[in-house]
């Protein structure tokens, strides 16, 4: 007999009884987490094709301020350190021996060629100048005997009452007495310089010094060796040396020779200078010497400009600073030194072209003309540079030009 088994539903209120954890309430709650479960899980999941092609948006162009070179006539200038000498300078010594007498300046004071400074004692010059005097006066008659002497021997030797050794006699006498003549003269008019010597002159017009020695000194006078007395400096006009280097020197030259207006052997040249308080170079002077060798120990080449000191500015042992021209006149490209970026051991600026995309331009500066750097090359007249933001800009970036501000544009109209 073939039974069917009965399926019996264990949750089936008739057989048994139904677990108190499968309440209705109970399955409420769980269907509720499920569809929260359900919904995170989509949340998570691709928004489709739409969402993935989504982009973050582009970074704006950063906005920066352009500048044109400026164009400009200069001419490049060098300028080297020196120190203002005496064109003429010159130490006051006794030239004759005695006892100062009477200092007849002040200390400082300005003298003129010719004034009296000291005085010696002159008693001991006016007595040996007193017989000098005397010497020559018998040297004189004395002379005077041998030639009346000479000339009666003559005549007697025509006559031939003379002998000839008689009459050669009294012509060497003669001879005799008119170098006596000659040594005795000479002794007065030693006399008389050295009496004139007694009063010493500045052989100069310039500023003197003070007096080196007192009055009642015991003064050494003499060719060598004599007693310094005190200094005379001139004053205007003053020159001032410097020296240049060997590749300054060189260039110079170089210029010379191409037909540019620079003078390598002085005297032609104008020159400008500046004190060491002063900011610009205000005093104009002209090079007045180059010397014709290199110094083999420096390396330098020795130079003097000379300057017209009428106020009596400049005093000898000053320093200042010389302004030499470095180049003749040419079109200059000029840029603020501030937009030179340094890249390594290369110098370049931001250009931005035509498309405004930001461009490095490396560049050969020169000298700060006025202000303003030189460019040699790397950089045109057309060309516009980026003077401020350039923290902001990459090679190959655009830019967003916009013109200087107020004060830049200012400043530009002053260049």
């Amino acid at each position: 007999m073939r039974y069917r088994k009965k399926t019996v539903d264990m949750f089936d209120h008739e057989t048994s009884p139904r677990p108190a954890w499968l309440s209705p309430r109970t399955l409420i709650i769980g269907a509720s987490v499920s569809v929260v479960v359900l919904s995170l899980a989509i949340a998570t999941l691709p928004m489709g094709k739409a969402t993935a092609e989504e982009t973050p948006p582009a970074r704006p162009a950063p906005s920066v301020e352009i500048s044109m070179p400026t164009t400009r006539t200069i001419t490049e200038w060098d300028v080297f350190t020196g120190r203002f000498v005496a064109a003429e300078q010159v130490e006051i010594r006794a030239r004759v021996s005695g006892y100062l007498n009477q200092v007849h300046f002040q200390d400082g004071q300005r003298v003129e060629a010719g004034d009296l400074l000291f005085t010696i004692d002159p008693r001991p010059f006016e007595a040996a100048l007193a017989g000098a005097q005397a010497d020559l006066v018998a040297a004189n008659a004395a002379l005077d005997n041998a030639r009346a002497e000479a000339e009666r021997g003559n005549r007697l030797l025509e006559r031939g009452a003379l002998a000839q050794e008689a009459a050669d006699q009294r012509t060497r006498t003669l001879r005799e007495a008119e170098a006596a003549y000659a040594s005795a003269r000479a002794r007065k008019d030693q006399a008389e310089l050295n009496l004139e010597f007694t009063e010493v002159r500045s052989p100069i017009t310039g500023i003197v010094s003070d007096d080196f020695v007192n009055e009642g000194n015991l003064i050494v006078g003499g060719a060598q060796g004599g007693t310094l007395l005190t200094r005379v400096v001139q004053q205007s006009p003053i020159e001032f040396e410097f020296t240049a280097s060997e590749a300054d020197f060189i260039r110079y030259r170089r210029l010379s020779h191409s037909g540019t207006d620079i003078a390598v052997s002085g005297g032609e040249q104008p020159v400008s200078l500046k004190l060491m308080d002063e900011t610009e170079f205000v005093h104009d002077g002209q090079l007045q010497f180059v010397d014709n060798r290199l110094d083999p120990s420096t390396g330098t080449m020795r130079a003097r400009a000379v300057f017209t000191n009428e106020d009596a500015i400049f005093a000898p042992g000053m320093f200042g600073r010389l302004r030499l021209a470095a180049s003749g006149e040419y079109q200059a490209i000029l840029i603020p030194d501030a937009v030179v970026q340094t890249d390594q051991a290369s110098k370049f600026v931001w250009v931005a072209n035509r498309e405004n995309i930001a461009e490095p331009r490396r560049v050969e500066l020169g000298p700060i003309v006025d202000g303003l750097r030189v460019v040699r090359s790397g950089l045109q007249a057309r060309d516009r540079v980026i003077s401020s933001g350039t923290q902001f800009v990459m090679a190959g970036v655009a830019v967003a030009p916009k013109s200087p501000s107020a004060a830049s544009s200012a400043q530009a109209s002053l260049d």
